[in-house]
């Protein structure tokens, strides 16, 4: 169920238990702390809710230093209903919600709206104009309005390699960001609790592939998305739409500038060489202006120039044995 308006009760007589946040990524910790949710709900016999919005608050209260997107707004919704939770509260974040107290949010959404008697959040949550709003003002609050606060723990990963063997990292979506603008998919990948994925349509590119033996598909993701760093992965491709949408094929993915041909491309592109089209079509793919899916699995070497043709080439070959052995 998605709740968008809160003017009304939703549902009379009864109550929810809520969590709040951004939830980009949806990773391991979001889904401990919904899990939670969901339990205390059980418990109270209250609905289940996850309070987010419609964009990133960040993008509008400091649009210059707004952190890059792991999920946009229709993956994000996907994920959430796999969670099984009874209903998905989106506030519409825009100038007046930005401006609004931390109070008056409470009052508005969580009490009059939703009926609220808990709220499952860590001791770090902040929330409202100015981030002004903390675990203890919604303590306060909860006295006066009937609600109360429900802790709950950072959920860390084990130590990092290299580090002390008593650190360890908070599974976060900004560690996730860390990781993947870093290249490590492999370690973004265990936060998320799975392939890391970029959603974008087939664009022409300069068929630069195609003269070399080794056509790809040029994925233009939105620019809000968190791109891996320049490198060369393993990846599943999957076709999001036209007549084979759902078909899914194993892939070498080239997110760079190309140095080889070119000299400082201002940005990099994403471009995806699929390995095997499959028994049902043995002809070469024609997949411009599809939608695509790639979820990434391991990165298999940084970004090269080479000395020519040839010795790319030759890379490539081993780059695509390699995809193939990640991919299994």
């Amino acid at each position: 169920m998605i709740v968008e308006d809160f003017a009304e009760r939703v549902w009379p007589g009864q109550r929810s238990i809520v969590t709040i946040g951004a939830y980009d990524g949806l990773h391991a910790g979001h889904r401990t702390v919904i899990e939670h949710v969901k339990s205390v709900a059980r418990e109270r016999s209250a609905k289940s809710v996850i309070v987010t919005f419609d964009r990133h608050p960040a993008s509008l209260v400091r649009p210059e230093s707004a952190p890059r997107l792991l999920t946009d707004q229709h993956q994000k919704l996907e994920l959430l209903a796999e969670t099984g939770v009874d209903a998905v509260a989106i506030v519409r974040f825009d100038e007046a919600q930005a401006a609004e107290s931390p109070d008056d949010f409470v009052r508005r959404v969580l009490v009059n709206g939703l009926g609220v008697a808990g709220i499952v959040v860590g001791e770090d949550f902040h929330f409202g104009r100015g981030r002004a709003g903390n675990v203890a003002l919604l303590r306060t609050l909860g006295r006066d309005l009937d609600f109360d606060v429900v802790p709950h723990e950072l959920i860390t990963a084990g130590p990092d390699s290299g580090s002390s063997a008593n650190s360890s990292t908070v599974i976060s979506s900004t560690a996730i960001r860390r990781a993947i603008a870093d290249g490590e998919v492999e370690r973004a990948n265990e936060w998320l609790g799975r392939p890391y994925e970029l959603r974008g349509v087939v664009g022409d590119g300069d068929k630069r592939g195609r003269t070399i033996g080794f056509p790809t598909a040029n994925v233009e993701v939105p620019s809000a998305m968190c791109i891996p760093g320049d490198g060369v992965y393993a990846a599943w491709y999957e076709r999001d739409s036209g007549p084979r949408a759902g078909a899914v094929y194993p892939a070498a993915v080239n997110v760079g500038r190309r140095p080889t041909f070119y000299e400082n491309q201002p940005v990099s592109l994403i471009e995806a060489h699929v390995l095997d089209n499959g028994p049902a079509e043995h002809q070469p793919l024609d997949l411009y202006g599809e939608s695509a899916r790639l979820r990434f699995v391991a990165r298999l070497r940084g970004e090269q120039k080479f000395d020519g043709i040839d010795a790319l080439r030759a890379q490539l070959d081993r780059d695509i044995d390699a995809a193939r052995r990640a991919l299994g």
